[in-house]
């Protein structure tokens, strides 16, 4: 029997709870494995199962599934919920993305290393195959779930817009509202909607509008709407845990491609611009020698990915971190600039356009001079630079 397994998230690897997984479903057939989603590439590196683990596409878990549905006689889903309500939230939530539902049988794996752990058949004819994978892992079988659809719309009589309302479930007080991986607001109550009118956001019921975060999403003054109905929205951080591994290699620095970036001799190399787009970062870095990051959240997320490629960075910031991720690392020879508040944006726009021609990349002949004119655009908004 074929079967092939899709991860999502970063923790159910930084736990362990892949590896046992991969372990019990190779007793039981031949599995094939491939990542859905960004964040659980850098977990798959810390845990040293790139050679297990496809990360090579950045493909959705519904994708992934109906590319597996066309080879594979059994499709599981593996994730750890914030909850078991959200966990089981989700899984649905990807089944009613499938455009043939039915295809093959597909359960999700959920939470195995919890006491809440529980296999999900996802579909009608995982009926045939729960059994038997419940006595493997040892998990109880959930009924099949219907799904509740988180996006409701309507149209406001008064203005003619089109209104899109989205819930979020699993919610926590006090916790980042992500749309598209920026920070749009925060949570003040268990129970949020978003509400977006003619694909812009105008409201959070049950918690409150980060403004600076609406600018980011909308692109500033190009006012780009957003599909919020398809949008990436979540609640809490990017990466909840670190790795619990005892070979996980993110300490490791002999797992990185190169030592610290020299700048006296660092000579020509490609440069990329990651501006607030910090979960694309390994496919934005691609071929790069060097990244220079825009945002709080972003340089830290974007370069601790990057840390793992052994890529360095130059980073621009001005204190508006809000600390989404866990932890994190930047390769030795980066440089974090900090500038006064609300300059970061300014001075991202301005290495676009006047370093980078208005590209999102260039080769540089001298990465030493570059950084230097980095510096010299930012230096009357500098309060301090840090070298790692």
């Amino acid at each position: 029997m074929k079967i092939s397994l899709v991860i999502h998230g970063p923790e159910v690897i930084d736990s362990g709870e892949a590896e046992i997984v991969l372990e019990k479903l190779s007793c039981i057939g031949e599995v094939e494995t491939q990542l859905g989603g960004t964040m659980g590439k850098t977990a798959v590196l810390d845990a040293g199962l790139e050679n297990v683990i496809d990360i090579s596409r950045h493909l959705k878990p519904s994708a992934c599934i109906e590319s597996f549905f066309e080879t594979s006689d059994l499709v599981c889903l593996l994730n750890r919920g914030k909850t078991p309500e959200t966990g089981m939230i989700f899984g649905a939530k990807v089944a009613s993305r499938l455009k043939d539902p039915e295809k093959k049988p597909l359960i999700q794996i959920e939470s195995p290393g919890c006491t809440s752990g529980k296999l999900i058949p996802l579909n009608k004819k995982a009926g045939s195959y729960i059994e038997k994978l419940s006595e493997a892992f040892g998990l109880p079988a959930e009924k099949l779930l219907s799904f509740h659809n988180p996006v409701s719309r309507e149209n406001v009589s008064k203005t003619g817009k089109a209104r899109i309302i989205r819930e979020i479930s699993g919610v926590f007080p006090g916790e980042n509202i992500l749309v598209n991986g920026l920070v749009i607001g925060k949570a003040l109550s268990s129970g949020v909607r978003i509400i977006a009118e003619n694909g812009f956001i105008i409201s959070i019921e049950g918690g409150e509008i980060k403004e600076h975060g609406l600018e980011k999403l909308h692109n500033y003054e190009k006012r780009d709407p957003v599909d919020l109905a398809g949008a990436w929205v979540k609640s809490g951080d990017i990466r909840r845990s670190n790795s619990l591994l005892p070979d996980a290699r993110k300490e490791d620095p002999s797992a990185r491609k190169s030592g610290p970036i020299s700048w006296a001799g660092a000579g020509t190399g490609k440069v990329v611009l990651i501006d607030h787009d910090a979960e694309n970062s390994y496919e934005l870095a691609s071929g790069a020698k060097l990244a220079v990051t825009i945002g709080d959240d972003t340089t830290a997320i974007a370069g601790d990915i990057l840390f793992r490629l052994g890529i360095p960075i130059i980073g621009i910031t001005d204190g508006d971190c809000d600390n989404v991720t866990c932890e994190t690392k930047i390769f030795p020879g980066s440089v974090v600039l900090r500038l006064i508040e609300g300059s970061d944006d300014i001075v991202g726009k301005r290495v676009k356009q006047e370093l980078l021609r208005g590209q999102d990349s260039a080769v540089f002949e001298n990465l030493f001079a570059f950084k230097e004119d980095v510096l010299k655009l930012a230096e009357l908004s500098i309060e301090a630079v840090f070298e790692y």
